[in-house]
């Protein structure tokens, strides 16, 4: 590779267990097996060659001359034309079946072209070289838990502790490479076939694709929101995680560096937003179910994630041997925010589980217990300080958009009293939703600037009042909220875009030293806060340059450096792909009606 390797040069791959990242000069840098959260075996993303990839490319280097997807599918085709002539190689990680695969096929498209495939398989996030033996057509490798075949019909041999193979590619010749993970203790999973793997992968995406009820302007860019968005789906058990990777840092040589391979709590609404308003009802199902079983239990004891199968333990380790993206350290396994107090999480849970409530999605009598045990939490705590949003590791504050959030879960509830019929006591509920109203605009809210602030007292702003009257707490045309809008203009757009909130405010509230990039979510939704505002011509053209910020295959990380001009933190997130989705229906006006917007039309006209 030449220059510094960029986040935007990573295409994805994925099996709905876990995902790859291809580089666009051929390497795949990054994959964790058999898990999304497993140690990867391939780790240059976090170092260099030395901790793991395996590059199939022209043996004279360099990127690919042009990449995409075929359609809508996660199959990646990456084109070198070179003086000798035009290679394709297609990539893709078939529907898991009894183990997984990782699929490569070398096509000659004209000319002579000689490749070369370099496998370096280094297990534990780069820390062990496995044990390695030839087979009947390939290698077998071999190191603790972990067993790794790669099957082709060219010759292979040992290289500097990788397993190479050079060979010319005619046009019309193809040449497949099939990489096959087991545990080690298991037998040999059987052979699969290469062309048939690339098939099945494009039939299945197609067909999953083909359920899409979005068709407004921006179609190309939600499909393949919706794609990755999919692609970040743990089939066994319906979660999805926040982004594939780990410790892509939120600042070019900064420590704020985190492990994003688990499921948030918070990004339950906004993802049930955006597959029930684009036709995927099983999907948000599976999402839905798997919240309810991951929060189940003692409700003081709710978690801001979880893992994929809904485990509550994320120790958060860091890996010394890893010097990070761009030396980028540390590189972090886990995440101890897991044990923060974030009472926004509650409001959000109860909002999501309302959500499908009133989308039609059949409910149980165990999804309104546990709605209730949550709901006595909130009542006992909602007037407690807290972490935040954002996951603040300073100290505890009164964060208004935790305190909004809480009152959107009890206000949740008194509508489903009364619209649907549940038992509860309702008067109490209201009482208290009216009492949380009062407190939050008397502290919340600075009349002198006119804005609401990011916690009671607070100089600061944060990105996150934004979503005040997407719950329903005010309605866009209050002055309040057009004042609040108007103040996150002034104080936290960098080169155009939205910062999370302001890090050197009230003397450093997150406790974290740097700074980081503009956060994408945010941006979107300022987009929405314009449209909201009846600036709708504005909204576009912010949604269009958000739009200009995907790499070329249609991928968006966490954040934006507006200076560097380069992609930050972990990827693909879920929560940028998601923003831009419902960013997208809002603006075409096929948004999910949600009982709060239902009721805001017919108060406010």
């Amino acid at each position: 590779m030449t220059g510094p390797t960029m986040i935007e040069d990573y295409a994805l791959l994925g099996d709905l267990h876990s995902a790859a990242l291809v580089h666009r000069a051929g390497s795949i840098d990054w994959l964790c097996l058999p898990r999304f959260d497993s140690p990867a075996c391939f780790a240059a993303l976090l170092s260099d060659e030395s901790a793991g990839h395996w590059t199939v490319a022209p043996v004279s280097g360099g990127a690919a001359t042009s990449r995409r997807y075929r359609g809508d599918t996660l199959v990646l085709e990456s084109e070198w034309r070179t003086p000798d002539g035009t290679v394709r190689v297609s990539d893709c990680m078939p529907p898991r079946g009894d183990a997984a695969d990782v699929v490569r096929v070398v096509e000659g498209l004209s000319g002579r072209v000689r490749m070369r495939s370099t496998l370096r398989l280094r297990m534990d996030y780069g820390h062990i070289v496995p044990w390695v033996r030839r087979t009947d057509g390939g290698i077998e490798a071999v190191a603790g838990p972990d067993a790794a075949w790669l099957d082709t019909p060219v010759e292979l041999h040992g290289c500097d502790m990788s397993t190479v193979a050079e060979f010319d590619v005619a046009a019309g010749e193809r040449v497949p490479f099939v990489l096959t993970y087991q545990l080690s203790h298991l037998p040999r999973p059987d052979r699969i076939d290469a062309a048939e793997a690339l098939r099945r992968t494009e039939d299945f995406w197609t067909g999953w694709i083909g359920d899409c009820r979005y068709d407004g302007r921006w179609s190309e860019a939600v499909r393949r929101s919706l794609i990755t968005l999919k692609a970040l789906t743990y089939a066994p058990t319906g979660g999805i995680l926040a982004a594939a990777t780990t410790s892509l840092p939120e600042e070019l040589g900064g420590s704020r560096n985190w492990d994003y391979r688990f499921c948030w709590l918070r990004d339950a609404t906004f993802t049930l937003q955006a597959l029930l308003g684009t036709g995927y009802v099983q999907e948000a199902r599976a999402w839905r179910e798997w919240l309810v079983r991951a929060i189940a239990g003692d409700p003081d004891k709710l978690q801001i994630m979880y893992g994929l199968d809904g485990r509550r333990r994320i120790p958060e380790t860091e890996i010394p041997w890893l010097p990070g993206y761009r030396d980028s350290s540390p590189v972090r396994v886990g995440n101890a925010a897991a044990d923060q107090l974030q009472l926004d999480v509650w409001g959000e849970v109860l909002d999501g589980l309302h959500l499908a409530r009133e989308a039609g999605m059949e409910s149980s009598d165990t999804a309104w217990d546990v709605q209730r045990a949550l709901l006595d939490f909130l009542e006992g705590n909602w007037s407690e300080p807290d972490n935040g949003l954002w996951e603040m590791r300073g100290p505890r504050r009164h964060f208004v958009h935790s305190k909004v959030m809480a009152w959107a879960g009890v206000d949740r509830a008194v509508h489903t009293v009364e619209e649907h019929g549940l038992d509860g006591p309702v008067d109490q509920w209201r009482r208290l939703r009216e009492r949380m109203h009062t407190e939050i605009c008397r502290n919340g809210f600075d009349t002198e600037r006119g804005t609401f602030t990011q916690f009671y007292g607070s100089q600061g702003l944060d990105a996150s009042l934004l979503l005040l009257p997407r719950v329903g707490f005010l309605p866009w045309s209050d002055e309040r909220i057009r004042g609040t809008v108007a103040a996150v203009e002034r104080t936290l757009l960098d080169g155009g875009f939205v910062m999370r909130y302001d890090p050197a405010a009230d003397g450093g509230v997150d406790g974290l030293p740097g700074s980081e990039g503009a956060f994408l979510a945010c941006s979107f939704w300022y987009a929405d806060a314009l449209a909201g505002t009846g600036q709708s011509e504005r909204a576009k053209a912010m949604f269009e340059r958000l739009l200009a910020l995907r790499n070329d295959v249609g991928l968006l990380s966490e954040e934006y450096d507006t200076r560097l001009g380069c992609q930050l933190g972990n990827t693909p997130q879920a929560f940028s792909m998601v923003g831009l989705i419902n960013t997208a229906r809002q603006l075409t006006g096929s948004h999910t009606a949600t009982s709060a917007s239902r009721r805001q039309q017919r108060l406010h006209g």
